[in-house]
């Protein structure tokens, strides 16, 4: 089920949107999976914000973390915010555990951070594509904007096979979009672009 019906989190959710005067846009498309964009991720409060919205918009959304952050003593509130341990030096890769995840639930909302760090970079990380590509699921651009103070979802596209012509879409919607520390966002083009 996609839909979370608690009151209490929705409550939690517009309290905390609204003491930070936040504004919650969008919806969520059709259909019970996709790979959510969190972009741009420059600041340890981009998750507050991220929780809260989904909250507003009574998403149940699923996000990935490092396996170490699951354990005692938060490793179960963690699980219940939706997270998903990761084992990054699994066999196979972080793509195949969450396509993997897909392929087994019945709905699933995902998001990714696809800068994968606060820090700046000069690429983002593709899985986030790549898992929506092998699934054949939407990508959702999901945003925080600290500039209008407005975090919601936007453009969805399911990957398509041109790669260049789909991350020109993704960078055009998030062109106007800032993040709490603007010079720490990173540059919106994939590695796998240049081959």
């Amino acid at each position: 089920m996609l839909i979370r019906k608690n009151p209490f989190t929705y409550a939690l959710g517009r309290l905390w949107m609204r003491i930070f005067g936040w504004t919650v846009a969008g919806e969520l498309p059709p259909g019970g999976k996709a790979v959510l964009i969190a972009a741009p991720h420059t600041s340890n409060w981009d998750f507050t914000f991220m929780l809260a919205a989904a909250f507003v918009l009574r998403v149940k959304l699923s996000w990935m973390g490092k396996d170490s952050l699951f354990k005692r003593p938060f490793g179960r509130l963690l699980r219940r915010l939706g997270g998903i341990p990761i084992n990054r030096s699994a066999a196979h890769g972080v793509v195949e555990q969450i396509a993997d995840r897909f392929k087994q639930a019945q709905a699933m909302i995902i998001a990714v951070a696809p800068s994968g760090t606060r820090a700046h970079r000069d690429y983002w990380k593709s899985g986030f594509y790549w898992i929506a590509a092998q699934t054949q699921v939407p990508i959702i651009c999901g945003y925080l904007d600290y500039a209008r103070k407005q975090a919601g979802l936007g453009l969805s596209l399911i990957p398509s096979h041109d790669l260049r012509a789909d991350m020109d879409r993704i960078r055009a919607f998030y062109q106007d979009i800032r993040g709490r520390y603007p010079e720490l966002e990173t540059t919106i083009r994939l590695l796998d672009e240049s081959a």
